[in-house]
């Protein structure tokens, strides 16, 4: 009696070169399998692969990708809460696809919110926390730079209201020298006047004697 195979552990392939070939291989696979799942079952089947480089691979069966992500929104909203639960006057079956999708949108907006806040992060995987991070230090570096700016800006308005203030000391320190010197030039006439009437002898006048009545 033959012994069983054993269990093959499955790990990330180091080499670069075999890893690349591995991908394509079980990407045409992957991608084959979902096509005939679709084909044979009448199934909407989406597939969505990102490689490590980033690049993107997708499939969508009877249908466009964005049809089949909006109804998996659909889905999750509607499975994951109960939609009368805060709004007991709307029914699942009223509400529009439309009102549930930005519903949808609204939600995951809002955990993004909590999530840069620090807030709720025990349900994030290690790459949903490395992308927070990576967002987190995007932000950071925009908000330095912006702060960098506007304390450039800041700078430069002061030394410009500094220019224009040496400019109005300038003028004033001008108009107070012209008003010294005018001033210095009418006490100077005024003293000169002094002076020359001092010099002038003093002239009386006196009536003759002999004009006076009965002489």
């Amino acid at each position: 009696m033959g012994r069983g195979r054993g269990k093959v552990e499955v790990r990330r392939i180091e080499n670069s070169v075999s890893r690349q070939v591995t991908f394509s291989k079980r990407r045409r696979g992957l991608a084959k399998k979902a096509r005939e799942l679709a084909v044979l079952c009448d199934a909407d089947v989406a597939l969505l692969i990102f490689s490590d480089k980033g690049r993107m691979h997708h499939f969508a069966a009877h249908g466009s990708m964005e049809q089949i992500l909006d109804r998996y929104e659909r889905y999750l909203l509607c499975e994951d809460r109960d939609v009368t639960e805060d709004y007991p006057e709307e029914s699942q079956e009223n509400m529009s696809y439309d009102h549930i999708k930005l519903r949808s949108k609204l939600e995951a907006l809002q955990k993004s919110q909590r999530n840069l806040m620090g807030e709720q992060l025990e349900s994030l995987t290690f790459r949903e926390v490395q992308q927070l991070e990576h967002q987190i230090d995007s932000a950071l570096r925009n908000i330095r730079s912006r702060k960098d700016h506007i304390l450039l800006n800041s700078i430069e308005e002061l030394r410009n209201k500094e220019a224009v203030l040496m400019e109005q000391n300038s003028i004033l320190e001008k108009e107070k020298a012209a008003l010294g010197e005018s001033l210095h030039t009418t006490n100077t006439a005024a003293s000169s006047t002094t002076a020359v009437a001092a010099a002038l002898p003093n002239l009386n006048i006196c009536p003759d004697d002999s004009d006076e009545p009965g002489s």
